[in-house]
């Protein structure tokens, strides 16, 4: 990680002209990268580091049923539900519901 020594602002990797620079969000200050740095700005996920499996797991800690929800699955309206940060922290929580008749799961954002 790099801060711009203008602003203190963070710096991110970008290629520029075939070059490899750091540039300031803030304020637009360009320096180049290092030869022996190694710039990715792209972060590559499994499959498997993409999907959430709830199936045979115990339901998490705070867990409560509520009404009114309607299962995608079966229609049935009621649910477990529970939440969850799964984004960064300035972001909304997401809602997590289980049918308490197929056992589906689904998530809602809030």
């Amino acid at each position: 990680m790099k801060f711009c020594p203008k602003c203190n602002s963070m710096m991110v990797p970008r290629k520029s002209n075939g070059r490899s620079v750091y540039k300031c969000v803030k304020c637009g200050y360009e320096e180049e990268a290092k030869e022996t740095a190694k710039i990715t700005t792209k972060i590559k996920h499994s499959e498997k580091e993409k999907t959430l499996v709830l199936e045979d797991v115990p339901m998490p800690a705070g867990t409560q049923i509520i009404r009114g929800v309607s299962c995608p699955s079966c229609k049935n309206d009621e649910a477990y539900f529970w939440i969850l940060q799964t984004r960064s922290a300035d972001e909304p929580a997401t809602r997590f519901y289980k049918c308490t008749k197929c056992g589906k799961v689904w998530r809602e954002y809030e």
